[in-house]
């Protein structure tokens, strides 16, 4: 048993976005120490790290500066032995050509302990996310994945026979694999793919023979690519998908720690996300009001919450007063919208009464008794939430402690890969779920423009399908980026990703 207070984690980042890593993957990045990552890992992954993880990029690229992998063991065994929690990522998994057993012989060596993640590998997902099957019944009982790092060291006359062939690292190499798999007999006329950036917004497939590729591609940069060489890419014309968002990438506009389930039901229908945050949530200025409020919870008659945040937060700093659900005894909950309702069933609570619409709006409108002289508690928001829901209490005679009870603030900067494919018209769809995602959209872009006029940003978005959840968040949509094509009939994650599938099933976009 190894003394060493650290662990070293050797993670597969899998093909690129967070919806590619596996759940063990984000568990360990979200308590990382240190992350020390390859070039080719997806920026996205990086921000699943705390705040305060330190970050080394150790990327190993052809025809670049790398970092060799004397430097990258040690700095895995330093940090190790320093007792810190090190997540070692690495693009796709790390046993297929990721050098994780040097890795591993240096640990041991040095008595730290590890833990292997696979990973997703580029050689079977980008294939298949490029409709290319890699095995088939009648056209291939069998595939081996290669390196075309070496080509020379290869046994190309027993390559030549296998059915099909997948080929990592082989941008530079290509002419090279094609002339030994012809002189070994592999005939001109083999359907062949190039798959650069399998899986991203960026991807980009070419389909020719073996005879025509280098032709197709001349000029090009491959890195990074995957190569596949077989009679079963002669099957990408047949549709292996029949799910309605298939083949849109969408880009979706929440905060960092909400996208995944949105994200999930998005992929369910078949579309690839991009995930770029609007919203970074944070706690409150200063805890002060909500404690006051909490150490006098009895005096309430409801308890009203219009977002997973507020709940969130709530929770965190009863339990940090020592309290428990027992304190909202004999209060009233109500919550507005579906997401909200689940988040607060977690804790074993359900809420007293739903507004119908799933909107604010209609909490007053409906709400199940007079409000005249009940006292109201309202965690929110700090700055920059509506004002209407409370005025609306207020008139009907209502009593409203409205408490900041966390803070949402519009991030530093855009990932590049994303204003990449936005620049690039790699984006279908863009999602807004409140007025404040698309404010804070309009900012990073505009500021990403170096602050250019308006028609700038017209200009980006004039292809793109915008699609909001709800009245208001069109509304902002229209004022700030001069039109909304999809709205949500039920203002849920739901029901917008509902109105999505129905707007492109129907041939409307």
């Amino acid at each position: 048993m190894s003394d060493c207070r650290g662990k070293v984690y050797l993670v597969g980042a899998g093909i690129g976005s967070v919806a590619y890593l596996t759940l063990r993957g984000q568990q360990l990045l979200s308590n990382a120490q240190v992350l020390i990552y390859d070039g080719l890992v997806d920026s996205q992954l990086l921000d699943l790290a705390p705040e305060n993880c330190l970050k080394l990029n150790v990327g190993k690229r052809g025809g670049s500066s790398s970092t060799n992998q004397n430097t990258i063991n040690q700095l895995l065994v330093a940090h190790c032995l320093q007792g810190k929690q090190i997540v070692r990522l690495k693009s796709g998994d790390p046993s297929i050509f990721g050098r994780v057993n040097s890795e591993i012989k240096v640990l041991t060596q040095a008595n730290c302990n590890y833990e292997l993640v696979p990973g997703i590998s580029s050689a079977l997902a980008a294939p298949f996310l490029a409709g290319i099957p890699l095995t088939d019944k009648q056209l291939s009982c069998c595939f081996t994945v290669l390196t075309g790092h070496q080509p020379d060291l290869l046994n190309w006359e027993a390559l030549a026979k296998i059915d099909t062939l997948v080929v990592l690292m082989a941008g530079r190499t290509l002419p090279q694999i094609v002339s030994q798999l012809q002189k070994n007999g592999r005939s001109s006329s083999e359907p062949t793919a190039i798959i650069r950036h399998g899986g991203s917004p960026q991807q980009e497939v070419w389909i020719s023979t073996l005879g025509d590729i280098i032709d197709q591609v001349s000029g090009i940069s491959l890195s990074p690519a995957v190569i596949v060489i077989g009679e079963v890419v002669g099957l990408r014309n047949v549709d292996f998908s029949s799910s309605p968002l298939a083949g849109q990438t969408v880009l979706v506009t929440r905060a960092a720690e909400q996208s995944n389930q949105f994200s999930l039901m998005l992929q369910q229908q078949g579309a690839r996300v991009v995930e770029m945050p609007a919203l970074k949530i944070i706690p409150p200025s200063s805890w002060k009001s909500l404690d006051d409020a909490i150490e006098k919870l009895s005096s309430f008659d409801w308890l009203i919450f219009t977002s997973a945040n507020g709940i969130k937060f709530f929770f965190q700093r009863l339990e940090i007063l020592g309290k428990d659900v027992r304190a909202l005894a004999g209060i009233k909950l109500a919550v507005v919208g579906k997401k909200t309702a689940n988040v607060l069933k977690k804790y074993g609570l359900k809420p007293d009464f739903i507004p119908p619409d799933f909107v604010a709006d209609s909490l007053v409108e409906n709400f199940p008794e007079s409000l005249d002289n009940k006292n109201i508690l309202f965690p929110r928001v700090e700055i920059g939430g509506r004002d209407l829901l409370v005025r609306e209490l207020q008139q009907q005679g209502a009593q409203v402690s409205e408490i900041a009870t966390y803070q949402s603030e519009c991030p530093n900067n855009i990932n590049p890969k994303t204003w990449e494919a936005l620049q690039q018209e790699k984006i279908n769809i863009i999602t807004f779920t409140s007025s404040k995602t698309v404010r804070n959209f309009h900012y990073l872009i505009y500021q990403q423009l170096g602050g250019e006029s308006p028609k700038k940003i017209s200009s980006i978005l004039a292809k793109i399908i915008i699609a909001s959840i709800g009245p208001q968040t069109s509304k902002t949509c229209y004022e700030l980026l001069g039109k909304i094509d999809i709205e949500a009939r039920e203002y849920t994650l739901e029901g917008l990703t509902k109105a999505l599938v129905t707007g492109i099933k129907n041939g409307q976009y």
